[in-house]
């Protein structure tokens, strides 16, 4: 991989479905990776969040994976591929071939750390984990991040590095922020947290009990899949599922979801579940799930108590482990010096672009979520970017 320029017109951090994008129309306006533009990517691989999903996941059974932009130039199409393979090979495949096609010369595994004025650039702080072992490169747990933030000491130093740049295009996702809220009894919980973004393997749990904590896809997913290896599993939701009589999400829902996301964006406001606002569309095998009585959801639990979960009726069940199928909130952190964030928990942002400073776009935020729109939030904020420059 070739150095990280020191200066660029345009920056991209993250090269998932959002990043790619808008990189893929830098190169149609004809700007040069490396020389005009740079992209940034924390993982170790290509794929986005997808490389990281765990290895049941057919892309028959997941949210639908947009086609890049220019992906037909490959003779590529996610509607075409095989769905007998494992959907984290597929997408990296796919986007792997997509970046090398375009010259898109990902820089990774780098991560950003920090973000900050200086002067009419940005200055984009970040360190290259490419010489430790592969083994540090993977993502941790959420509950073992959290742990070793107070139990363990700092990790040796990485090389690090800056670059500067007009502006900044955040592609970053969400994936590398997971959610899980707080409940009574947690810290003391005598058996295994585990968030989606940790999950492994169905096999982790067999003839354990389980509660499955969530009202979405995953968790469904999770209940169909644990169901014949475990002792014993329970599903709850801190919401009553609203089921849908249709085998996908149609154009009104998706619509609606969008626009409620659009709305938040503009308001400053945290974004809100997208499944929320949709329901959940009944395929045939979670409509025979439902039917024979798994995928009957009951109401959050009150506390944790040593290895059980507790509601205020007193009824109980044991809980070996909770997976914590809660969703994510959009990666951020890095941008804290810029002071974007509102009071209401979440950054204006406007057709792409931050409202508080003209130089930052959010790829992938908001109704330009990766599931919904990132193909069209491309073209949109690569055209806003080259009608300055």
């Amino acid at each position: 991989m070739d150095a990280i320029p020191d200066r660029v017109k345009v920056a991209v951090i993250g090269a998932g479905q959002a990043g790619l994008s808008v990189a893929y129309y830098l190169r149609r306006f004809e700007l040069v990776a490396d020389e005009d533009f740079v992209m940034l990517d924390r993982a170790p691989g290509p794929g986005g969040a997808w490389q990281h999903r765990w290895s049941s996941l057919r892309l028959g059974t997941a949210h639908r994976v947009n086609d890049l932009p220019g992906m037909g130039d490959l003779g590529l199409s996610f509607e075409t591929a095989d769905r007998s393979l494992p959907a984290k090979e597929v997408v990296a495949d796919y986007y792997g071939r997509f970046e090398e096609h375009f010259d898109l010369r990902v820089h990774r595994p780098i991560n950003v750390r920090r973000v900050s004025n200086d002067g009419a650039d940005l200055r984009i702080e970040f360190e290259d984990l490419s010489p430790q072992p592969l083994e540090d490169l993977k993502t941790r747990g959420f509950f073992a991040r959290r742990r070793r933030t107070f139990q363990e000491p700092e990790s040796p130093a990485v090389p690090s590095g800056e670059v500067r740049t007009q502006f900044l295009v955040n592609a970053t996702g969400t994936w590398g922020s997971p959610f899980v809220p707080f409940y009574p009894g947690m810290a003391e919980y005598t058996g295994r947290h585990v968030h989606t973004s940790d999950y492994v393997s169905a096999e982790d749990f067999r003839d354990q009990h389980v509660v499955v904590v969530g009202g979405g896809t995953s968790a469904i997913g999770f209940m169909l899949e644990l169901e014949a290896v475990t002792a014993g599993l329970t599903w709850v939701s801190r919401r009553p599922i609203d089921w849908l009589d249709r085998q996908e999400l149609d154009l009104e829902g998706a619509s609606a979801a969008v626009s409620r996301q659009d709305e938040a964006a503009r308001a400053g406001r945290a974004l809100p579940s997208v499944v929320s606002g949709t329901g959940v569309p009944k395929n045939r095998r979670i409509a025979a799930g439902i039917e024979r009585g798994l995928l009957r959801a009951r109401p959050m639990f009150d506390r944790i108590e040593g290895a059980r979960v507790v509601w205020n009726d007193g009824t109980s069940a044991r809980a070996d482990a909770i997976i914590w199928a809660t969703g994510f909130r959009p990666e951020l952190r890095h941008l804290a010096p810029l002071k974007l964030r509102e009071r209401a928990g979440g950054v204006t942002v406007g057709q792409g672009a931050a409202w508080q400073d003209p130089r930052i776009f959010l790829a992938g935020y908001g109704p330009q979520a990766s599931t919904i729109g990132a193909n069209r939030a491309g073209r949109m904020i690569a055209r806003q970017i080259m009608a300055i420059l």
